[in-house]
């Protein structure tokens, strides 16, 4: 990685301006060029803050994960810190120098540039391979709990975590053999170094392969997943809870017998009066198609433009994107990697009182956990109560045919919330 020497004989906006139209005055260039420094401040900016926010809210979640042995549970959450943490030491950083002007000097060799796409391909489908496989276990974990306890264990996580490192590494090794080919060049100007900006034939192949596998597929999953949880949550949420009669809430200074009969049928019939959920936990269907929709919508307006940029410009053949619009996309898709915490980490009540104590231990503050222990986020209570409320109906329809095996079903990994 070089600079390049700029050429002294390159004349400069402002010159370029005054001698194509003598009328113009020689400030417009000045103003013009004072602007695009703003706007370059201001994007590399957003860029570095991006970058600082995936390595503190990641390093926070895989923190708290390791600190609570009542966490390791959280088996693929933690995975897919790891991996952001991975694309915001490597990738991001990588980014930066190819989107900002600052450092528009900066040459790659065919080497470095081959790497830096390797990364790319390989990080990115790392990360989304990983949400996919959370959203797959949170559906069996709500629509089907009790086929989750009994097949969810450590070896089943660790196994599908290899299949994803395993499905990532082979499609990133195509950039390395063989694509992308820069014909004779030696070094490569760090804004070209791009997935579309390479001569060979098969970057078309490519981009179809890697829209596909990383992208068209999982958000396939991930929708039909999310669809089959909202129809449950609406199920729940549309359940009729009769009302409690009102002589069950009469007031304590009636009189009521003392007899043992009397206290007998009292406690019996309270005992059988259906419980009415608390306004916290009646979740309406539009609160659950609210947030379904908010977890959806976050894995489209990430990946959705990126993957349509790349896809458009391979397949046009075009080497050079309109203005601005690659840095806006790629960084749109990085993005991902600092908000994948705090969707999938941070919302979860148990890692935040994690995080909360871990503080304490480093200040010696002390902290009430009074609120935090009793309520959840809008995302934790809603994924509970339609878990809750599917597997009592799934354990009162298999209670009939309940059988002795599955007694020893070694260790389990709860769902994810």
């Amino acid at each position: 990685m070089v600079a390049a020497v700029p050429n002294p004989s390159t004349p400069n906006l402002t010159t370029a301006l005054w001698e194509t139209n003598p009328t113009v005055p020689a400030d417009v260039g000045v103003v013009t060029s004072s602007q695009s420094q703003i706007k370059d401040l201001f994007g590399l900016f957003c860029m570095v803050t991006l970058n600082l926010i995936a390595l503190l809210a990641n390093t926070g979640v895989m923190v708290a994960i390791a600190r609570a042995p009542h966490l390791k549970r959280f088996a693929f959450v933690c995975h897919l810190c790891a991996v952001d943490l991975v694309c915001a030491i490597l990738l991001m950083p990588l980014g930066i120098i190819s989107s900002s002007p600052f450092f528009g000097t900066v040459v790659f060799t065919v080497l470095e540039c081959q790497v830096y796409i390797f990364l790319n391909v390989f990080l990115i489908c790392l990360s989304i391979l990983t949400i996919t496989a959370i959203s797959v276990e949170r559906y069996f974990y709500i629509v089907h709990p009790m086929r989750y306890e009994v097949k969810m264990t450590i070896n089943l996580a660790i196994g599908v975590m290899l299949l994803i490192w395993v499905k990532s590494l082979l499609l990133a090794l195509v950039t390395l053999f063989g694509w992308p080919a820069y014909g004779h060049q030696s070094s490569i100007a760090a804004a070209h170094c791009s997935l579309h900006a390479s001569h060979s034939r098969l970057r078309r192949v490519f981009a179809v392969l890697f829209s596909v596998v990383c992208f068209l597929a999982p958000a396939a999953v991930i929708f039909a997943v999310y669809c089959a949880v909202y129809k449950v949550a609406r199920s729940a949420a549309l359940q009729q809870v009769p009302a409690v009669p009102t002589w069950a809430n009469s007031s304590p200074a009636k009189d009521r017998s003392d007899s043992i009969n009397s206290q007998t049928t009292m406690i019996t019939t309270t005992r059988t009066l259906p419980q009415r959920l608390s306004p916290e936990r009646a979740f309406s269907g539009g609160k659950a198609a609210l947030t379904l929709v908010f977890i959806v919508g976050q894995f489209l307006v990430c990946w959705l433009p990126y993957f349509i940029f790349h896809l458009e410009m391979s397949l046009t053949g075009s080497m050079q994107s309109p203005g601005d619009l690659e840095e806006a996309v790629t960084w749109l898709a990085y993005s991902s990697f600092a908000v994948n915490p705090f969707f999938y980490g941070l919302l979860n009540r148990q890692i935040r009182e994690e995080l909360v104590k871990f503080r304490r231990c480093c200040l010696t503050q002390p902290v009430e956990f009074g609120a935090s222990s009793q309520e959840g986020s809008l995302q934790e209570n809603f994924l509970q109560f339609i878990q809750r409320t599917n597997s009592a109906a799934e354990t009162r329809s298999n209670c009939a045919n309940a059988s002795p095996r599955n007694t020893d079903r070694g260790v389990k990994i709860p769902g994810q919330i």
